[in-house]
């Protein structure tokens, strides 16, 4: 299953896990799996048109899905799904 590492500040939805596995053949379902595993996840994550949030990048194998397909970036058995909150400052 792909291995999805967990931000700090999102560790309390899932029990202070830095890694959670969950199945799925693309990244929504990937993240509809964390959701429904994670209660709570998903709205840090996507917003209320079902986009991925601005401030959240996520990753596959260290390519941006923002330059894959998104949601739809096929996920295989033995991929590795980041998520990265940006960073601001100043």
């Amino acid at each position: 299953m792909p291995i999805v590492r967990i931000p700090t500040p999102l560790r309390k939805l899932t029990n202070n896990l830095e890694e959670v596995t969950v199945s799925g053949a693309t990244l929504g379902v990937v993240l509809d799996e964390l959701n429904a595993t994670y209660p709570g996840l998903s709205e840090r994550i996507i917003d209320e048109n079902g986009v991925i949030r601005r401030f959240v990048n996520i990753f596959v194998n260290d390519e941006d899905v923002r330059f894959l397909q998104e949601k739809e970036t096929p996920i295989q058995e033995a991929d590795v799904v980041s998520i990265v909150p940006a960073i601001a400052g100043g």
